[in-house]
């Protein structure tokens, strides 16, 4: 925590104290801006045992993040609540969030709800926005989107960026109170325009799609690029297919594979896959077999189906690797539990033909049938093909696993 952020809103309580405990909180206070973290704890121990509320609230976060002093859970939830019932309402909010989240203290939401209250009762608006997220969430009090609502509303008006976004996810989709995209947008903007990257995000989307405000694609990548300048991987990913097709930006395909590389290397499989197309097919970059089945591999290993099936192809026909039928029948067979119909008729040319798998005409039309119904052309074709080489119990029996398969969301196939 950065207690630089608060000093200004605690210093005029040192007034109240004494003179000599003033002097050394304040002392102490000057070393602790200094990062003299040692000399500042030598003068805060005694003004907290003295029972000055501040250099309590100082000692705790010492504790709490090992300023000077052994990392201490137990002593820093201990500072904080001695600061918390003299009032202190930053004291009070993070004795909150020690009890929230069981830390030094065993967890309890109900003790944490009652710190909260009272911080934000004291107009805190950190400790509001809490409030908000602890009904909207029903942890130790019932669910009550429209408390949520009353308590997120009164820290956005005080400019809390996290309860502006959260306030405006509550109108866009109408969580206790009336959907209301307009209101929507003017929370998602407050907060955008303190940084939130969530907030520039869902700004831009809604610029995007035109909900609630008229449709603008140069300024929904506007909002995209901060929010991805941020590190948001979905941002980043959109952007990268805004360059590729040049919507609300100038076309530019190695910008586009700029972001998509920033987003899959955040772990993001759709940009994972995007990226190993560019690569298998030389779009933009030189074409490089290897780069393409590890960026491949990644997304598929995330389950998405189109880079399982692209997997599959690659290893069916040995294109950049070793041809290894049986790596294709496992990645074709994982998409093809997903529904992904091409990736279902070549699984049934699989089994026909033996290979990677033992020939097996009854699965082999299962899988043709089950593309076909999918809308594969090919699955048609080879289901039509098969059954000339099959008996009209076969044909049934095919049919029959066909509709079990699909009956059970391919669990059972």
């Amino acid at each position: 925590m950065d207690i630089k952020k608060v000093i200004v809103g605690l210093t005029f309580s040192l007034l109240f104290c004494n003179g000599a405990v003033y002097a050394n909180v304040d002392r102490a206070i000057g070393y602790f801006e200094a990062g003299e973290y040692k000399a500042a704890y030598k003068e805060f121990l005694p003004a907290a045992e003295a029972n000055d509320e501040i250099a309590q609230y100082y000692l705790a976060t010492m504790y709490a993040d090992g300023l000077g002093v052994p990392a201490n859970k137990q002593l820093s939830w201990m500072w904080y609540e001695y600061a918390a019932e003299q009032g202190l309402s930053f004291a009070q909010h993070f004795t909150g969030n020690n009890y929230l989240k069981g830390t030094g203290v065993d967890q309890n939401y109900k003790t944490a709800v009652k710190w909260y209250t009272l911080a934000a009762e004291q107009e805190l608006s950190i400790a509001q926005h809490k409030l908000g997220f602890i009904y909207y969430s029903g942890l130790g009090v019932e669910k009550n989107y429209k408390t949520a609502a009353e308590w997120f509303t009164l820290a956005a008006d005080q400019g809390n960026g996290d309860a502006q976004f959260n306030l405006g996810l509550m109108y866009l989709y109408g969580s206790g109170i009336p959907e209301d995209a307009k209101t929507a947008v003017k929370w998602f903007t407050l907060a955008a325009e303190q940084g939130g990257a969530d907030a520039q995000y869902n700004i831009a989307v809604i610029h995007d799609t035109g909900r609630g405000v008229p449709e603008d694609d140069k300024t929904a990548a506007k909002w995209y690029t901060l929010a991805a300048e941020q590190g948001y991987a979905d941002a980043q990913y959109i952007l990268g297919l805004r360059y590729s097709d040049g919507t609300g930006v100038l076309k530019n395909d190695k910008t586009a594979l700029k972001w998509y590389t920033l987003a899959a290397e955040q772990g993001l499989d759709t940009a994972q896959y995007n990226l190993g197309h560019m690569y298998y097919n030389g779009l933009s970059v030189l074409k490089n077999d290897k780069t393409a089945l590890k960026w491949y591999t990644l997304s598929a290993e995330q389950g998405l189906d189109r880079a399982q099936y692209n997997l599959g192809v690659i290893y069916d026909n040995g294109f950049g690797v070793p041809e290894d039928d049986r790596a294709a029948v496992k990645w074709f067979t994982l998409a093809a539990e997903q529904g992904y119909a091409d990736a279902q008729s070549n699984l049934g040319s699989m089994y026909e033909m033996g290979d990677g798998a033992l020939a097996d005409y009854i699965r082999a039309y299962m899988w043709y049938n089950l593309a076909a119904y999918g809308g594969s052309e090919s699955g048609s074709v080879g289901r039509k093909s098969l059954a000339k080489e099959m008996t009209p119990a076969d044909i049934a029996k095919a049919q029959e696993m066909s509709s079990i398969c699909l009956d059970s969301n391919y669990t059972d196939c």
